[in-house]
């Protein structure tokens, strides 16, 4: 298996070849008026971060449409909220500013793609911008823009992500509190764990 492995750039171009045209040409520096444009439609974003060692991780983020803040042509604003407090992310920024972001907006096929510098800010003007029932998010992660384009329908249309007749059913998998339990080796009463969860979801939403 390993006799199958690419290791350089010149052994992917082997096989995928360069990028020419549109796809060449696409990525700016900037937010333009389009990218604006999703930003404001977009409830939901995937986010990516990595340790000063290299160590991945992403996080998704939602909230209403237009929760990321556009500050300004090379700014935007993700407000944090409650969450499980691992702050993997945040930690990840304060050690390696590099970042990126998808924005994904239901029943759209195309997405969004940010790429960046972050840091994290308490900046109270900034949070009371974003506060939801009078409730401020606990810190917001501030991106510096230095590339952005719009990804094209491929994706989104292989996997028929926003048609309804894709749509699977809750139950074929198990509640959450039993999934974690069993990957932590840990014995729960489920229905109590479950009904805290819901709890929360009502209660610490903001």
């Amino acid at each position: 298996m390993t006799d199958h492995i690419l290791r350089t750039e010149e052994d992917l171009r082997a096989i995928y070849g360069n990028a020419s045209g549109r796809a060449a040409e696409k990525a700016i520096e900037k937010l333009d008026r389009h990218c604006r444009h999703f930003i404001s439609l977009s409830p939901f974003i995937v986010l990516s971060s990595a340790s000063a060692a290299g160590q991945g991780d992403v996080s998704p983020k939602g909230d209403g449409p237009g929760f990321v803040r556009v500050i300004d042509d090379s700014t935007i604003a993700i407000p944090d909220r409650p969450g499980n407090r691992r702050i993997d992310t945040l930690v990840n920024i304060v050690e390696n500013p590099d970042v990126a972001v998808i924005f994904l907006i239901p029943g759209v096929r195309e997405t969004l793609r940010v790429n960046g510098k972050a840091e994290i800010s308490t900046d109270p003007a900034l949070l009371e911008s974003m506060a939801v029932n009078g409730k401020l998010p606990i810190t917001a992660i501030v991106i510096r823009v230095e590339q952005t384009f719009l990804h094209c329908a491929k994706s989104i249309i292989r996997s028929k992500l926003w048609d309804e007749a894709t749509k699977v059913d809750r139950s074929v998998l198990p509640s959450l509190s039993r999934m974690i339990a069993d990957q932590a080796g840990m014995e729960i009463d489920e229905a109590k764990s479950e009904k805290q969860l819901e709890e929360a979801y009502r209660n610490t939403l903001y």
